[in-house]
């Protein structure tokens, strides 16, 4: 059966051996009294809470998922009571700042108890999974009167909150939007629209729901530079009903125990949030913290699919493998077959060397909010910038094809509802959808980043990474070779830009998915280079990872070649496609 086990020696092992951070936070104010032992006792806690209260509630939540009865939303068994229990353990207030009521931790741990919690549950953790990204962006932009209203209330969990944008005619493209915002006169706002695919937009686990909701105010100028943000709550500050109800929730393919809810605002009284007409740089702030947790979901799922077929492997006995071993019997363990082994083994890679870079995102954010120098401030948060399409995109992709590849392990029984497999594939595939398809991050890298500043902040990234590689190490210069290659694909692609507007559009997702490749190869030759040192000769881990780091630079090597390939042939302009009926 499917079962989810932390993989807590490994997230110590990138934390503390790989990045050395218990160091890096005696140098951060913030984190100066951080030490090894307490953030390992925070991940202990994580764990247990993901696994012994979370995650028997996941298959419940599939079988189960949402109903919705006179507006109201009930989820699926358990949910609550988990709710309430993390509440009561503090773990919304973990990285938000101590002057909001929060711990003050770092991003790090955040991302780690989120990929717990995703790995346990995903459609549970679409709950709370918008908080700190709700956190963020009060923090920086709510008037005094709103933070004192809401901010504590978000900061400890006691009311979630939503990120209302999407609407039926406006996907992705949010200037399309048609909400409206109407001045009442008295400092508030009335609301009037409906927005759908909201996460958590009705539900039982809070007395009060935060919305956060995109409009127009009557004067805004069209597209994207006419949106204001406004926070519209569930239930009104004298305790009546707010003008917001739930319509209807979505039947999906996967998460099912997410409300995913169209939200109707009629007349809904709000506050703006911000500035008015710019409410996506107030909401962008959630967006992005919203984007690395989905990126960690991504992993969530790659991490869980593969521990399990790795376990099923070893215990499904089928056919006799070309090399036995000490196998005995008329069949060996799947493992033991060549194909299995490589499918388990780029698997391993894939994740294991995704975990280091995700991490290093997080401590990034860290170093951008916290840091006591200004250029490593600046310089941290334009990298930070950079990976969060990249990691967004990536991760994603990967946690849906390893969920693929852990259901081909398990054969005809992955197919099947008994072994959980199939959950994981359908739950990973959303996603690559939501909060930006993984198309729209790899613009976002291009076209936005890249080619914006003519190459220049993507190719100082590049310098820091290669000037952060073991060079002497044994798979050092092949991992710097990987990042010279492909920076000299985002020069041609700037270059060739001048000439050719589609261009970058056309070779994104082949450069974002070799910037991914680059970014493991170079998280393994450091790995390695930890690894491989005397006094961890004859450690079973540590050989594994060196042997994790070869299977890296001898069979990830050609997926990053073709990625390249694939981006030199967008050089070639794409055929116009006729409508159906004029073919």
């Amino acid at each position: 059966m499917w079962q989810y086990e932390a993989p807590l020696r490994d997230m110590r092992y990138v934390i503390e051996d790989v990045l050395g951070l218990p160091a890096q936070w005696a140098s951060l104010p913030a984190f100066a009294d951080l030490d090894a032992d307490t953030a390992r006792q925070v991940l202990d806690e994580a764990a247990r809470f993901a696994t012994e209260v979370l995650a028997p509630t996941n298959p419940i939540g599939d079988l189960e998922g949402c109903t919705l009865s006179n507006g109201e939303v009930r989820t699926p068994r358990g949910f609550r009571e988990a709710y309430r229990a993390f509440v009561e353990a503090g773990w919304p207030a973990l990285a938000c700042a101590p002057d909001a009521g929060g711990q003050g931790l770092p991003q790090v741990l955040n991302a780690a108890l989120y990929e717990m919690l995703a790995a346990a549950n995903h459609a549970w953790t679409m709950y709370p999974g918008l908080l700190h990204g709700a956190y963020e962006c009060l923090h920086a932009h709510a008037s005094p009167e709103l933070k004192e209203r809401y901010l504590g209330k978000v900061v400890s969990g006691e009311w979630l909150s939503t990120m209302c944008l999407t609407e039926a005619h406006a996907g992705s493209d949010l200037g399309l939007l048609s909400t409206r915002a109407q001045p009442a006169g008295d400092g508030s706002y009335r609301i009037k629209g409906t927005k759908i695919f909201i996460s958590g937009g009705e539900q039982d686990l809070t007395d009060n729901i935060v919305h956060l909701v995109l409009a127009r105010l009557p004067d805004a100028p069209a597209g994207t530079k006419g949106i204001s943000l406004f926070l519209a709550p569930k239930f009104l500050p004298d305790g009546s009903r707010n003008a917001v109800r739930c319509d209807g929730v979505e039947k999906k393919m996967g998460i099912k125990g997410s409300a995913t809810c169209v939200m109707a605002f009629e007349g809904a009284t709000g506050w703006l949030v911000g500035e008015p007409n710019r409410g996506l740089a107030a909401m962008f702030a959630m967006m992005n913290a919203a984007r690395l947790h989905v990126a960690l979901q991504g992993l969530a799922h790659a991490q869980n699919a593969h521990r399990n077929a790795l376990v099923y492997a070893h215990e499904r006995l089928q056919s006799r493998a070309p090399a036995r071993g000490d196998a005995q019997g008329a069949a060996d363990p799947i493992v033991l077959h060549p194909a299995m082994r490589r499918t388990l083994l780029r698997q391993r890679v894939l994740v294991e060397g995704s975990r280091l870079i995700a991490y290093e995102a997080a401590h990034l954010i860290d170093l951008a909010e916290q840091s006591p120098d200004a250029a490593v401030r600046e310089r941290a948060h334009e990298q930070a910038a950079l990976l969060t399409p990249v990691l967004k995109a990536f991760l994603t992709d990967n946690g849906f094809a390893l969920a693929s590849e852990a259901l081909q392990v398990f054969g005809g029984h992955g197919y099947t509802h008994d072994w959980g497999v199939e959950q994981c594939v359908r739950d990973a595939r959303i996603a690559m959808i939501y909060e930006g398809t993984n198309q729209i991050q790899a613009i976002d890298l291009v076209v936005r980043k890249l080619v914006a500043d003519g190459g220049r902040k993507f190719a100082a990234w590049l310098e820091a990474l290669a000037a952060g590689l073991p060079v002497a190490a044994r798979h050092g210069p092949a991992a710097f070779e990987q990042l010279r290659l492909l920076g000299e694909l985002a020069a041609d692609v700037v270059a060739a830009s001048r000439e050719d507007a589609e261009l970058p559009f056309r070779v994104a997702d082949d450069l974002l998915r070799a910037t991914g490749l680059a970014l493991v190869a170079q998280a393994w030759a450091r790995a390695d280079a930890v690894s491989s040192r005397p006094q961890h000769a004859g450690d079973a881990f540590h050989r594994a990872k060196c042997e994790s780091a070869a299977h890296c630079f001898v069979h990830l090597r050609p997926e990053f070649e073709h990625a390249l390939a694939q981006a030199r042939a967008g050089w070639q302009p794409l055929a116009r496609l006729a409508p159906p009926e004029a073919a």
